[in-house]
């Protein structure tokens, strides 16, 4: 650790929350406010710039005593740039240079990535992920992705968007249109974001409550989503053949509902005897935050 402190930000589709942790990595301030969905680049930048002067207000800092700002989004993201290519959540902040941006009004070193690498950071340093060699963290959330961990170290690929999961295609040109500008990915089947297209008016705690009543179309969602995410995960095992899945997000809520059918398909398609483990993420609150803030201490 550091004697210097380091702000974490997560930003998503519904809210933004900053974390300040000091150079123990303790989280001694926070803040938070809801997303633009209509925001651009700009002016989420600068919305960002001025939190982070007031949370360096409240706690009487100076940008001295800071050592760095992490900042993670539901972006594809040019990791080396920090250019911001496309955000499915915030369709406005799209083929934008945030990373420039933000360095050329903050004194401070600033790093860009994606939220997915970023809880894939939190779980593998305090979490769930502890002592292994290999990881791959899978949120379950208002979308699907996935974080790679290889050797200790997160593995980004060559543009910095590796582990996007969610947006590789399950039937090409088919199913509903994403936001990543494809019909028929695998966020658009397994993910909190499709349950409306599939549910009429539903989010996550409604067809959790409609499945456990026993509606029979929430079942066919349920089971719909737990094919899809097997589906999913196997790819990534064949492809990758790392043995340890940490799941998270707000979906991993439905348990065995979820799991149970999910473990069975994945099953179903692995035909060679050996332990792939599934496990839930451990982090309980402020994982995006926390592995934001880890983007600065990891360069």
């Amino acid at each position: 650790m550091t004697d210097k402190f380091v702000i974490g930000i997560d930003a998503g589709g519904t809210k933004v929350a900053y974390g300040l942790y000091d150079g123990k990595g303790v989280l001694v301030g926070r803040r938070q406010h809801p997303s633009d969905p209509a925001a651009d680049g700009p002016s989420f930048s600068d919305t960002v710039i001025e939190n982070i002067h007031g949370l360096m207000d409240q706690n009487a800092l100076s940008f001295d005593s800071l050592l760095g700002v992490g900042l993670c989004m539901p972006s594809f993201i040019l990791y080396d740039r920090g250019h911001i290519l496309m955000t499915s959540a915030m369709p406005g902040i799209k083929d934008f240079p945030m990373g420039e941006y933000l360095r050329q009004r903050l004194p401070v070193k600033t790093v860009l990535d994606n939220d997915s690498n970023a809880v894939a950071l939190a779980e593998y340093r305090y979490g769930a992920g502890r002592g292994l060699r290999h990881m791959v963290y899978v949120v379950i959330g208002t979308g699907l992705g996935s974080g790679i961990i290889i050797d200790g170290k997160l593995f980004r690929g060559a543009y910095g968007w590796a582990g996007e999961c969610g947006h590789m295609l399950a039937t090409p040109d088919q199913g509903q249109m994403c936001g990543c500008e494809n019909r028929g990915c695998f966020m658009s089947y397994a993910s909190g974001k499709c349950i409306p297209a599939y549910m009429r008016g539903a989010n996550g705690v409604e067809l959790l409550q409609a499945y456990q009543a026993g509606d029979p179309q929430a079942a066919q969602l349920v089971e719909q989503m737990a094919h899809y995410l097997a589906v999913c995960v196997f790819n990534i095992y064949q492809m990758l053949n790392i043995d340890t899945f940490v799941f998270g997000g707000g979906l991993v809520h439905f348990g065995e509902a979820l799991f149970g059918p999910m473990r069975r398909v994945f099953d179903r398609y692995n035909h060679i005897p050996l332990p792939v483990y599934f496990k839930m993420a451990e982090l309980k609150s402020d994982f995006g935050i926390l592995g934001a803030a880890e983007f600065v201490r990891e360069r």
